[in-house]
């Protein structure tokens, strides 16, 4: 697939770690033009001088809709967009009657709402300038099953599997797909302290068919998929990047 994204733009969110840094560095790599936002200046630094090119990096809280809105506008200035990858997601572990509902709301915030207001402004700008384009929403296998400890995150990815569905549905005929992938658990910052819990890493790869936990660049390779010409009738779609978990 090398450079067969020439002459697109992408905007990532949630780019300055893990899932959402691998998709910018995949996508730059594939020839576009790639925007990414973070909240963490110095992370958005690391991943622009990883990439050696093609990365433009902008500090923003995706939680907030008028940092949002400023960024995806001066990022279509820039270029015009038609790609979004809404990577930004966060995750707060543990039996749910512990669970406080500051952590259900900061998971719902960042998983959902701002995964919606993200979706919302580009699909506007698409529309109002009746361009196609391609959304991927970042979901995980927990928006197709559950597990012990994770209420609020299963629940927050089912939303997102729902959002996608009905963006699928909703802006079709104007040309612009609308798909999630969902990866299993993932080497990532936000995982390495899970994997450090006894019996967690043996439990989850007991549930993996492929017997090994996800790369970031499994992620990756499956965003790249969902935005290339290749994909053009694929919308609506939850693609499983999780080693056959949900199969069973």
């Amino acid at each position: 697939m090398t450079g067969s994204l020439q002459g697109r733009h992408a905007l990532v969110t949630g780019a300055g770690r893990g899932l959402g840094r691998a998709c910018a560095l995949a996508l730059a790599r594939e020839g576009a033009e790639v925007t990414v936002v973070a909240r963490t200046a110095s992370d958005l630094a690391s991943a622009v001088e990883e990439a050696q090119g093609g990365l433009h990096g902008a500090v923003a809280d995706v939680t907030d809709p008028a940092a949002v809105q400023r960024v995806i506008a001066e990022a279509d200035a820039r270029a015009p967009l038609d790609i979004l990858v809404a990577s930004a997601g966060t995750n707060r572990p543990g039996p749910t009657v512990d669970a406080a509902l500051e952590d259900f709301d900061a998971v719902m915030d960042l998983n959902v709402r701002a995964t919606f207001v993200a979706a919302q402004a580009f699909g506007r700008l698409l529309l109002d300038a009746a361009r196609p384009g391609r959304l991927v929403l970042m979901s995980s296998q927990m928006g197709s099953v559950g597990y012990p400890g994770r209420a609020v995150y299963c629940a927050s990815k089912h939303a997102v599997n729902g959002l996608t569905k009905a963006l699928a549905v909703e802006w079709a005929a104007a040309g612009i797909t609308v798909n999630a992938v969902a990866p299993t658990f993932v080497r990532t910052p936000l995982t390495e302290p899970m994997f450090a819990e006894p019996g967690f890493r043996e439990d989850v790869l007991r549930r993996i068919p492929a017997g090994r936990i996800g790369e970031p660049e499994d992620v990756a390779a499956a965003v790249l998929y969902l935005v290339s010409d290749g994909a053009a009738m694929v919308t609506g779609h939850i693609l499983a990047v999780d080693g056959g978990w949900v199969a069973w």
